[in-house]
């Protein structure tokens, strides 16, 4: 082996995160892909929403909001913005933006501009699909039914079959993502649990949401989901740093990890919060035409945020602390 072929967690490690790596590009996530934050500010009421009943339920009237993988802080400028209008603009709120870009200019001065999460947060911790861009390592099913490693060659994004896979992480495989058979393959997820168990490990008080691409053991992909995105498109994935590494979480073992923790679907967690994409009565358009029009874009933008077979089947991972 030589010094151009990796596992994939490294080289994807490099090219989201070292120098010049795709994260660390001025236009940011929202340069080339959409996620439910861009998709509709009903997203940032929601979370606005949960925001202020967590801190009901903590008694407080001054709390945290940390946003894990904040782009460019674009879910709690909404946030911030939103509070007011679920009637919660008498909050107290101390935002914090994790990330490892440069902070953007012109971004609200209450956010705070953090490399990791703060340690003894009480309110809400959220992290809107984050795990799916935390690296793994990919692992391959020989012809003689051993998993091995996938290794890869940055430049082009070709293949070979490494090392068998061994230590926690072939733990990790039988217990979570066993094979299913020759030719099959799987992300191995144990990175992502270490990581969302460290992040939620920092909350003394609330809650935690993780909300990704998700699959449960029941129903893994046979082959994997790791793929890549450039300018709004799905791409192959080639580690130069030229596109989005991702793949679908394995929310059940991160619960796991973390302890005590629930999974909802996107489209359960936003129907509690208030979004729930039901059309306004006919009614309305003859006592306000306006607010009758105003009201059908609001549905527009709710149905894409709880659509079957879209945004609605994300996962919300839910971690409460006393």
């Amino acid at each position: 082996m030589t010094d151009e072929w990796r596992g994939w967690q490294e080289a994807a490690e490099t090219a989201l995160y070292g120098d010049g790596g795709f994260y660390r590009s001025p236009e940011g996530p929202a340069g080339h892909f959409r996620t439910s934050v861009h998709a509709s500010p009903l997203f940032a009421s929601a979370v606005a929403r949960l925001l202020a009943g967590t801190a009901r339920e903590l008694g407080t009237d001054s709390v945290d909001l940390v946003d894990l993988g904040a782009g460019r802080g674009e879910l709690l400028t909404g946030v911030l913005a939103a509070l007011p209008a679920v009637g919660a603009g008498g909050l107290t709120v101390r935002a914090c933006a994790v990330e490892l870009a440069d902070r953007p200019a012109g971004l609200d001065p209450r956010i705070e501009w953090c490399a990791e999460p703060p340690p003894g947060t009480r309110g809400l911790l959220f992290a809107n699909e984050w795990l799916d861009n935390v690296p793994t390592e990919v692992a391959e099913t020989d012809a003689d039914g051993v998993d091995r490693y996938v290794l890869v060659r940055a430049a082009d994004g070709t293949e070979r079959l490494g090392e068998p896979v061994a230590g926690a992480d072939a733990e990790w495989l039988r217990r979570w993502w066993p094979s299913a058979g020759p030719g099959s393959r799987a992300e191995i997820g144990r990175p992502r649990d270490e990581a969302w168990a460290r992040a939620v490990s920092t909350l003394d008080g609330g809650l935690a949401v993780a909300v990704d691409y998700a699959h449960a053991r029941e129903a893994r992909p046979l082959f994997g989901t790791l793929t890549g995105f450039r300018s709004g498109r799905e791409v192959r994935p080639v580690p130069d740093g030229s596109c989005d590494l991702t793949s679908h979480v394995a929310l059940d073992a991160c619960a796991a990890a973390a302890g005590a923790g629930t999974v909802l679907t996107q489209r359960e967690a936003l129907r509690t919060l208030g979004v729930d994409g039901e059309r306004p009565p006919l009614s309305l358009a003859s006592t306000d035409p306006a607010g009758y029009v105003r009201a059908l874009a609001s549905v527009g933008e709710a149905a894409e945020l709880t659509a079957r077979g879209g945004l609605g089947d994300f996962g919300w991972l839910m971690h409460r602390r006393a």
